[in-house]
């Protein structure tokens, strides 16, 4: 049980959906993807990047300072994100906390400094501190000026709500009265898409496809993962004054391995996490799940059959954003999570294509709990309500 209420006050992202909240849910209504075709080591590869009109606003972001041109995607897509969250929470201290993660970090840099050393026998001066874990929310402390804790942390792709775990804990010991958390991924390099296409979980090309990431889909005979750019930040805080959801339960889990990215068939820690959430909500059901389900065969199955054994025969509304904009590593449990919340605000449910709901959709959508979990057999389970 939470000691105090704890509230988000504002969010904001940028991603293939758009850099504001009104063209994310626009886009979340219309029936398509958003993936373009790239060609990677001479593969034509699906990835979901920015629209022209985020990538122009990042380049200008880009060029407001000297210090901000030798910056990773992933640090300007989190200042990006980070302002807004900020400029929408209206509040007017700088004492809040920072934790903004990610699983991979300046990807982009790291093969840009990597070639150099490789061809060169050097690097840049420059090649240690900008690619620094903690280098993604020390610079939007920097940018917001903020007198609270900085913290940065990789917990694969449920990193952006173990933000929030990390959040919550600070503020319920009343060490802190603000939080600023999220994730940011810019994961579409060469090496990145490589180590996907290694381990077998990324989607064959085929011009063909209508819906080229089938997350959800049962059946499916082959993996579907798409990696997609993102970056999305929640200002939470205790004040409910302002306060757009309340978050009302939060659960943690992990299991044992069998090998690197396993995840057992029954998805053992999201049933503990989803488990942990229900109870300190005091709920024993919720309106609808925002999964994790990347578009893998074992992992979208795996967590399906997690929620059938917490929910049994009364199944919540299920759905998944990752069938729009593939999967952005770290910053997917935030990508979910402003789904969410726009979906509460709205009071409409955004259906998955390959999902048969056969829950009845209430009138109005009051509970609605989102999954995330990562390599390392690691899950959270984050409810929020109106």
């Amino acid at each position: 049980m939470l000691k105090d209420r704890l509230f988000i006050t504002s969010f904001a992202s940028i991603s293939a959906l758009g850099n504001s909240s009104e063209q994310v849910w626009q886009n979340y209504l219309h029936q398509k993807h958003f993936f373009n075709t790239e060609n990677y080591l001479d593969e034509s590869t699906y990835v979901s990047r920015l629209d022209q009109e985020s990538k122009n606003l990042i380049e200008s972001l880009k060029n407001e300072q000297s210090r901000y041109q030798d910056l990773d995607l992933s640090v300007l897509y989190a200042i990006f994100s980070a302002r807004e969250t900020f400029r929408k929470s209206k509040t007017e201290t700088k004492d809040f906390g920072i934790n903004i993660g990610s699983s991979r970090g300046a990807t982009f840099l790291f093969e840009k400094y990597h070639d150099q050393y490789l061809k060169e026998g050097k690097t840049s001066t420059l090649a240690s501190p900008t690619t620094t874990l903690g280098n993604i929310s020390s610079w939007v402390l920097q940018d917001l000026e903020s007198e609270g804790p900085e913290i940065s942390h990789s917990i694969t792709c449920s990193t952006a709500l173990h933000g929030l775990l990390n959040a919550t804990a600070w503020l319920q010991s009343d060490m802190a009265e603000a939080f600023l958390i999220g994730g940011s991924e810019a994961p579409l390099t060469p090496f990145t898409i490589a180590q996907m296409k290694a381990v077998k979980l990324y989607a064959n090309f085929d011009e063909k496809e209508k819906w080229p990431n089938r997350s959800l889909e049962i059946d499916k005979p082959r993996n579907t993962m798409i990696l997609g750019e993102a970056a999305s930040t929640f200002f939470v805080e205790k004040n409910a004054d302002r306060a757009l959801a309340e978050i009302l339960g939060l659960g943690y889990a992990s299991e044992k391995l069998t090998h690197n990215i396993s995840l057992s068939k029954d998805a053992v820690c999201i049933q503990k996490s989803m488990q942990m959430a229900l109870k300190q909500a005091k709920l024993d059901h919720v309106d609808a799940v925002v999964t994790h389900a990347p578009g893998t065969r074992k992992g979208d199955w795996a967590e399906l059959n997690a929620i059938k054994a917490v929910f049994g025969d009364r199944l919540p509304l299920i759905t998944s954003n990752k069938f729009k904009i593939g999967h952005t590593f770290g910053a997917s449990g935030g990508m979910s999570l402003e789904m969410a919340l726009l979906m509460l605000a709205h009071h409409q449910f955004i259906e998955n294509p390959f999902f048969k709901n056969k829950a009845e959709k209430p009138k109005t959508l009051k509970t609605i709990m989102v999954n995330a979990v990562g390599f390392g057999g690691n899950a959270v389970s984050v409810i929020v309500g109106k």
